[in-house]
């Protein structure tokens, strides 16, 4: 039984991986792919916008179309419209075409983000369901951890474009995966019932949920903290404080890292103290370290050093709201998990790309504004989160 929870973890935490790879190895590019395309900051930044845009929309699509069809159709659809659109990204000569493939790239990779998520809840709820969503997120930690070190080394041998070539290659073993290593767990006696207006009911009565929309406004906020720091960081660490791609990788890295590890924490601290009470304490800490971290910055101490060891406390927090939010969110809604992940998926990502739009129009390239925005927003995390949480016991 442990060996099949264990083998379930590490296909869902790849194929979760899929989408972020597409992010994540191509941020050390970023500065490359502005001298190579004559473009500027702020327009090679819309190139992460619009793939969090369409890939945001595109789960309200996939995780109803999950509890209609089952969870592998889809799963096969979108791995494939997201490897056409890394070849377009490879293929692209200036930043239009870039961000047209970067858009129908995002439409694809939103399928594994969403469809994985419903297939823990079609197994697992509680407890169990944060231990395999944290083993989960422990082999997801292959892209924050190892995809901007890949990509770096791609970079530096082949240039910006063989990244994309190689996320597209990602993008089929995926569909191999899908196809010889994932059951299908929405069986079709499960689906009788689930259309359009099934669809649409189901988001109205998550819309009506405080419980879910709380949860998931918590969580949404977190993610979009930390895509402050991925629309901005290779700028500021490359460009403010001289670091090379691949020193760029390693100290994205630890960061990821922190976020990764703490993340295995959730499965123990929850069956000890229960799902609330460790979303408080997380929450708070990642408040306050964020805060911290961006008043150090402001009041003189902004070496290299202090502002990774502070983000890497901040982000170890973070590391269990996201995983805990998300199951806390899902938990009453097993019958409609494809349709309320999709929902979760959607606000998250549309969260982090408005934020990354709106912190466009205040940043300079320097590690102030980044930072003062990862702290104004993990502190809105916090308010959100004692809101939603007033009702819960605290064990």
């Amino acid at each position: 039984m442990r060996h099949n929870f264990l083998r379930l973890a590490l296909v869902l935490g790849l194929l979760s991986a899929i989408g972020p790879f597409a992010i994540d190895m191509y941020l050390p590019s970023l500065p490359a792919i502005g001298r190579a395309l004559n473009a500027d900051m702020h327009a090679v930044q819309l190139s992460l916008t619009v793939f969090f845009l369409s890939f945001a929309l595109s789960q309200v699509l996939y995780g109803p179309a999950s509890d209609m069809f089952g969870r592998k159709p889809p799963l096969y659809a979108g791995i494939a419209m997201f490897v056409a659109g890394s070849i377009g990204c490879a293929l692209a000569r200036d930043i239009g075409t870039l961000l047209a493939f970067r858009f129908v790239q995002g439409l694809g990779g939103g399928a594994p983000n969403v469809i994985t998520r419903a297939v823990v809840r079609d197994l697992h709820t509680g407890a169990e369901a944060t231990r395999l969503m944290s083993l989960l997120m422990l082999v997801f930690s292959v892209s924050p951890i190892l995809a901007p070190l890949a990509g770096s080394f791609i970079v530096e041998v082949g240039g910006w474009a063989a990244v994309f070539w190689a996320v597209a290659g990602i993008g089929v073993a995926g569909l191999a995966l899908t196809a010889f290593a994932l059951e299908e767990t929405r069986p079709p006696a499960e689906r009788t019932g689930s259309d359009l207006a099934s669809t649409w009911r189901a988001f109205v009565l998550l819309a009506r949920d405080p419980h879910f929309m709380g949860m998931t406004g918590v969580a949404s906020l977190g993610v979009a903290a930390f895509f402050v720091y991925l629309s901005n960081s290779s700028f500021v660490l490359i460009n403010q404080y001289g670091l090379t791609p691949h020193q760029y990788g390693l100290a994205f890295a630890v960061n990821a890292a922190s976020f990764i590890g703490v993340s295995q924490l959730t499965g123990r601290l929850t069956k000890r103290h229960g799902l609330p009470r460790v979303v408080r304490v997380s929450v708070a800490g990642f408040a306050l370290s964020m805060v911290a971290g961006a008043a150090l910055h402001v009041a003189g101490s902004n070496g290299l050093a202090t502002m990774i060891v502070m983000l890497m406390i901040g982000f170890g927090f973070l590391g269990l709201v996201i995983p805990t939010t998300s199951v806390m969110a899902l938990d009453h809604h097993g019958d409609i998990a494809g349709a309320a992940s999709a929902l979760m998926g959607t606000i998250q990502m549309v969260a982090g790309a408005l934020l990354i739009a709106l912190m466009g129009l205040v940043t300079d390239g320097g590690s102030r504004p980044m930072l003062v925005g990862i702290a104004v927003v993990a502190l809105l995390t916090w308010l959100l989160a004692w809101i939603s949480l007033r009702g819960e016991k605290h064990a």
